[in-house]
């Protein structure tokens, strides 16, 4: 990826807009396991929280068994253990992996390259196809083929605590809109009992989208525009690491966050731990649900000298186990959970997108469907609509050994204190060598 992709906001509001697994490791289902069952491994339902995404996952299951022969099987597995935790590798690589999964596009080629992932594109008509928005299939395409569907679109901004500026004595006009504001503002935010700042710590898929678009903004990149070689020792990078180090180095961001991580919300901002995170969008909807008399802003992620501001959009996808019991009836429920055009399947998306959760959708007549009960009209959701997707781009897909060489660079800078000029360098020489063999799927 070469910079930022702008995304308008008609695209976003009206147009249609760690090794790879081994084929080995993926032998099959276990065997004597029900083929008239799908099992669906995720980190909402049921018994997750909060309640209304759990329900949703529930009532998709319901629906499902009500008219369909194969029948669906919720399995919840904490966000932790999901998202950063070997249960699913281990369980693929034992040959005992769901039939059903949720996957980011930062982890996709992993189970593409593992032979893992079914085509549902046999499952998929060209106009639901041509019903989602520009880029969101993207990282998810093989050659033309569709090997996962996306529930959603989340961009990433700064979210930040108005009763902690009122104490700083801090105006709205004060947001950072700089990188040398935001340690600034933070400086000013920082007490004994609280940091000006939050950044994710955890080395993660999620730390690595988080920081990209700080990468982004400032031109940068980790890949050449061919995707052939590194781009990642340049200034821009270096510049970006460096970020990330004198926000800890000054104080003003801890390197520990609380609750599940720099994706919550409650535990880190709305509790007072931090009077700045950046996260995404689905901030709106933990607040309103979780503490709701919580008062916040919302504004774009600040930007280097020079930089135009730039976001990532990430987003969850459901994908189909290709050595699952059962591909076929896994890829077909895919595609009717996510895919479906009636009025059912819209007011589904409609539900989880606005409703059980906030984000933006991904497919042209959920958004319309949306916008009409009024989900954009005012609030955060209108500045995430009219102010921050506008700037996006797509979050990409790396293989895992491309991924782990930026996020041991980002620790070393972050938390060890490494020279920026020295770990983007190694990492570009480690990129490099893993380019030259890399047989799989086109890097995006």
């Amino acid at each position: 990826m070469s910079g930022a992709r702008p995304w308008s906001r008609r695209e976003v509001l009206r147009a249609a807009g760690a090794g790879a697994l081994a084929t080995s490791a993926l032998a099959g289902c276990a065997p004597g396991r029900d083929p008239g069952e799908i099992t669906f491994w995720n980190f909402y339902g049921p018994n997750g929280t909060p309640k209304s995404q759990a329900d949703w996952f529930v009532k998709l299951a319901d629906d499902w068994n009500a008219s369909h022969q194969v029948k669906v099987r919720l399995r919840y597995i904490p966000p932790q253990e999901y998202q950063t935790g070997p249960t699913l590798q281990t369980a693929f690589s034992a040959g005992a992996g769901p039939d059903v999964f949720l996957i980011s596009p930062g982890d996709f080629l992993r189970y593409y390259n593992g032979g893992a992932l079914v085509d549902i594109t046999p499952h998929l008509s060209e106009k639901a196809r041509a019903d989602f928005l520009p880029g969101v299939l993207g990282t998810r395409t093989v050659e033309n083929r569709v090997y996962g569907l996306p529930m959603e679109i989340e961009p990433l901004a700064l979210l930040y605590s108005e009763q902690a500026f009122e104490r700083a004595r801090l105006s709205e006009a004060e947001v950072p809109k700089t990188w040398d504001q935001l340690l600034d503002v933070a400086r000013k935010l920082t007490t004994p009992d609280q940091f000006g700042l939050l950044l994710e710590t955890s080395p993660s898929y999620y730390q690595n989208f988080t920081w990209y678009p700080f990468l982004w903004m400032g031109g940068g990149s980790v890949l050449s525009a061919d995707q052939r070689s590194s781009a990642l020792d340049a200034a821009a990078p270096r510049a970006a690491m460096k970020l990330w180090q004198d926000a800890v180095n000054a104080g003003v961001a801890p390197r520990r966050v609380r609750g599940k991580g720099a994706n919550d919300s409650i535990s880190n901002l709305a509790q007072g731990y931090t009077a700045m995170q950046q996260i995404g969008i689905w901030a709106v909807s933990e607040i309103a649900q979780q503490q709701p008399d919580f008062r916040y802003g919302v504004a774009p992620l600040p930007v280097p000298p020079g930089g135009k501001p730039v976001t990532a959009l990430g987003g969850w996808a459901m994908v189909a186990n290709a050595k699952g019991r059962n591909p076929q009836a896994a890829a077909e429920f895919v595609a009717w959970a996510l895919g479906s055009l009636d009025d059912a399947g819209v007011e589904r998306c409609r539900q989880w997108n606005t409703v059980a959760k906030t984000n933006l959708p991904a497919r042209a007549s959920v958004r319309d469907a949306a916008a009409a009960h009024g989900a954009f009209a005012s609030g955060p959701m209108r500045t995430f609509v009219d102010v921050i997707a506008p700037t996006g781009t797509p979050e990409p897909r790396y293989p895992p050994e491309l991924y782990r060489a930026v996020s041991d660079a980002l620790q070393s800078c972050q938390l060890d204190g490494a020279n920026p000029a020295e770990v983007t360098a190694a990492a570009s020489d480690q990129i490099n060598t893993f380019l030259s063999r890399y047989q799989g799927a086109a890097i995006q």
